[in-house]
């Protein structure tokens, strides 16, 4: 071998190496990201990665804001309340029932997150409009039990076990809508592909993803700069062996192809955490009445912080036009010429897109 074919060969030896090195680093980094996403516990050495898994800037006005809400909604009166999940799982709930209740909502919060976080926000608009408010704590997280969680493809089945509840502590006269942001957004559309009582009359969505796989390969791909390569293999044997399915068994597009329940899309379009294209494709899916709104400049879930008032008047719309659903409920007053008149317009047959 002469001399320049030595040096090929070393050259090429050197790549080999390099390349199983990084495949090893990518795999063992994908794994641990499973991890994360499932295990109520994760070692400490991880917890600073929840910042890189998200990859959206810090927001020091929001999460002021969502402090100082969160603390206000955890000081009004409320319920401590609980269910059993149909694996044994214990799981808790805030109910803070209103006075003259137009409808209920059950609201569920997100990944590793809290009710009083998500909702803190919103809980003020829920209050002033005669809501009802089963704040749930999502299983593996806070005061609910389990040791992992599912990003919905078990917590669906937790929601129907919450409407149950719902609807034996307050009857069926009320109309029922499902709430969720995030994580809980993915469960309440994948709760859409259940078999529903007819007092469920919508889902309200904001910045839900479409699978655990679809999520967890972005971002690898687009916040970790990570190849998913195997991932999605090993993502099913993790959670095959965690969570009794795999992480591509089930998706919000499954569930909306066979939905017969209203659903109200919401996101942001510089999300960094859950792409808003992933709402775009919920929408397309989706076969029931359907909405979207879409919020220019608003990142994971502050739709609501960056556009109160449109989200507010895309809320009450939805209400107006679902109330009466199965013969309940009064229609709201807010008509489709008074968002029109504050920016929402019906672009697309119930797009509502902020201009």
């Amino acid at each position: 071998m002469d001399d320049n074919m030595k040096k090929i060969a070393k050259i090429s030896g050197i790549a080999a190496a390099v390349s199983a090195t990084v495949s090893i680093l990518s795999y063992v980094t994908i794994r641990s990201l499973i991890n994360v996403a499932l295990d109520r516990k994760i070692p400490k050495s991880m917890e600073n990665v929840r910042r890189l898994i998200s990859g959206a800037p810090k927001d020091e006005d929001f999460k002021k804001m969502q402090k100082e809400s969160g603390a206000r909604l955890m000081s009004r009166e409320y319920e401590i309340v609980g269910v059993m999940a149909r694996d044994g799982v214990t799981l808790v709930g805030h109910f803070a029932p209103a006075k003259d209740a137009k409808r209920i909502i059950i609201a569920m919060h997100g990944w590793r997150s809290a009710w009083y976080n998500d909702f803190g926000m919103f809980g003020d608009f829920l209050e002033e409009n005669n809501c009802s408010v089963l704040y749930v704590e999502q299983r593996g997280q806070n005061n609910s039990g389990g040791d992992y969680m599912g990003f919905g493809l078990i917590e669906r089945y937790d929601c129907l076990k919450w409407i149950e509840w719902v609807t034996e502590r307050c009857g069926d006269e009320l109309p029922i809508y499902l709430y969720g942001l995030s994580m809980g957004a993915a469960t309440v559309l994948m709760t859409a592909g259940l078999d529903l009582p007819a007092n469920v009359h919508g889902i309200m969505a904001d910045s839900g993803f479409t699978s655990p796989n679809a999520i967890w390969k972005y971002i690898a791909n687009h916040n970790l700069h990570l190849a998913y390569g195997i991932g999605s293999a090993m993502a099913n044997g993790i959670c095959k062996k965690k969570i009794k399915c795999k992480a591509d068994e089930y998706s919000t597009i499954d569930a909306l192809k066979k939905s017969k329940i209203p659903v109200l899309l919401i996101h942001g379009t510089d999300d960094h955490f859950v792409p808003v294209r992933m709402t775009y494709e919920n929408y397309k899916a989706c076969t029931s009445p359907k909405r979207m709104l879409i919020v220019p400049a608003a990142d994971h879930c502050m739709s609501y912080f960056v556009d109160k008032e449109r989200y507010d008047a895309a809320v009450i719309d939805f209400w107006r036009q679902f109330d009466k659903r199965a013969g309940h409920g009064e229609e709201n007053d807010i008509k489709l010429e008074q968002l029109e008149s504050i920016g929402i317009s019906d672009t697309d047959g119930g797009v509502w897109v902020n201009e």
